[in-house]
């Protein structure tokens, strides 16, 4: 056989035989893997609500919440227990992100979120405001959240959101640190402690 002819008879070979059987296989298991961890974060996302069942259901907002001091759009990115930005409070919807509409008044903070569970926290509840830079697993550049400081069922919680203009995120937190800080607020919150 001469050389050219070697070649030829080299190059004619047919390529290898793909095994269907296999490559779905792995794709089956590929999928019944990734359901098994969507599966067992769903239900360490239950059992932490079940943990958190002792936190009462969340105010709404009141009749007359008086004139808005200010007004802000933008992403409620969770709750959780004041100070520890990792401990995700999930009771009553707190923990779904979803967009925000905040208005403050002398009354509190009402937080409407479209598609998740609004709530309204009163003037007496909150504890202050402060700028951070994440809370429950979002992490952003240094002062990108504002973080609302709130007392609920005898439990302090930090709520983050993000403004879509951020640059209003410092007037907010004087906002509300003068509104958590007034004597009508205080004797407020004494009065309902004596109760």
């Amino acid at each position: 056989m001469t050389p050219s002819l070697f070649h030829l008879a080299a190059a004619q070979q047919s390529a290898p035989v793909t095994d269907w059987a296999a490559r779905i296989s792995w794709v089956v298991g590929l999928l019944v893997f990734v359901a098994f961890v969507y599966w067992l974060m769903r239900q360490g996302w239950k059992w932490r609500g079940t943990l958190q069942g002792d936190l009462p259901e969340l105010p709404t907002t009141p009749d007359e919440p008086g004139a808005p001091r200010r007004k802000l759009s933008g992403r409620y990115h969770g709750s959780t227990t004041a100070g520890q930005w990792l401990d995700r409070i999930v009771a009553h919807g707190l923990g779904t992100r979803s967009r925000v509409e905040l208005t403050l008044t002398d009354q509190g903070l009402d937080v409407v979120r479209p598609g998740a569970a609004s709530f309204f926290v009163p003037a007496a509840a909150l504890r202050g405001a402060r700028l951070d830079k994440g809370i429950a697993g979002k992490v952003l550049t240094e002062g990108g959240l504002l973080i609302v400081t709130w007392e609920h069922g005898g439990k302090q919680l930090d709520s983050g959101f993000r403004s879509d203009r951020a640059g209003e995120h410092a007037a907010w937190v004087e906002a509300l640190t003068a509104l958590s800080t007034t004597p009508h607020t205080t004797e407020h919150t004494e009065t309902e402690g004596a109760r």
